[in-house]
């Protein structure tokens, strides 16, 4: 797969960016760096003519942009996602820049489609927003003054992943890697271990202590394959029977 192709295979996702002018903003800076798909979960307004003067001239990246009702419906079907974070998350997975994201992101496009998730200007992302992604990313700003506007965070992860797909080919990794599994099928095995462990008794959702989150994370270094899942549901299923 040439660089081009794995551009291609990258997700832009913006969950619920209140303001019309960042979106343009987004999309302008995504075709610069030769990137397509955009993807908006919950924007504040759009279509906008706000929005497409701000694109200047990235009115493709805009008429094809998929609206969606909520994260989950953004990440169906990709085999990784980067969340895009400034803050330390307690019982979050470790945090890798921008520079280092770009390369295993590039990586992955070779076995499915992939997406970089950026928050709302106002808040960021929900700490729940980044548990669906398995690879929290920061910017290393100037820590006297850190913030950085929508636009600019597309701008550079754009520019990095463009650099990362300019390199030869052994950026991407092995001829035949193991598929890894998409984000519905983890989803639905983090769904069936939470049905699993209240139903043995391990697991009481009235007193959680944080348990699901301390799984999520567990899991979650590891990024799992299609098959691991397989063999885990399996093992889940198993457990049930002798339960019941």
């Amino acid at each position: 797969m040439n660089g081009a192709d794995a551009l291609d295979r990258i997700r832009i996702v913006l969950s619920h960016p209140s303001h019309p002018g960042n979106i343009g903003a987004a999309a302008r800076a995504m075709k610069t760096m030769g990137l397509k798909s955009l993807w908006l979960v919950q924007p504040a307004e759009f279509p906008s003519p706000v929005a497409d003067a701000r694109a200047s001239g990235a009115d493709d990246v805009l008429a094809t942009a998929r609206v969606v009702g909520s994260l989950e419906e953004a990440l169906a079907g990709t085999v990784l996602a980067a969340a895009v974070t400034a803050r330390r998350r307690e019982l979050s997975l470790p945090r890798v820049t921008a520079r280092e994201a770009a390369g295993q992101v590039l990586a992955y496009t070779r076995r499915g489609d992939v997406a970089i998730v950026f928050g709302s200007e106002s808040s960021g992302l929900s700490n729940e927003e980044v548990a669906l992604c398995s690879m929290p990313v920061t910017i290393p700003t100037n820590p006297a003054f850190s913030s950085l506007n929508l636009g600019s965070a597309v701008q550079l992860l754009s520019y990095e992943l463009r650099m990362s797909a300019m390199q030869p080919a052994p950026v991407f990794g092995d001829e035949n890697p193991a598929q890894p599994a998409t984000h519905d099928e983890v989803e639905g095995f983090f769904g069936h271990l939470e049905k699993a462990v209240i139903e043995s008794g391990f697991h009481d959702p009235e007193n959680p202590r944080r348990l699901i989150p301390r799984l999520r994370r567990l899991f979650g270094r590891v990024r799992l394959e299609k098959e691991e899942v397989g063999i885990l549901r399996g093992m889940l299923t198993s457990f049930q029977r002798k339960v019941d």
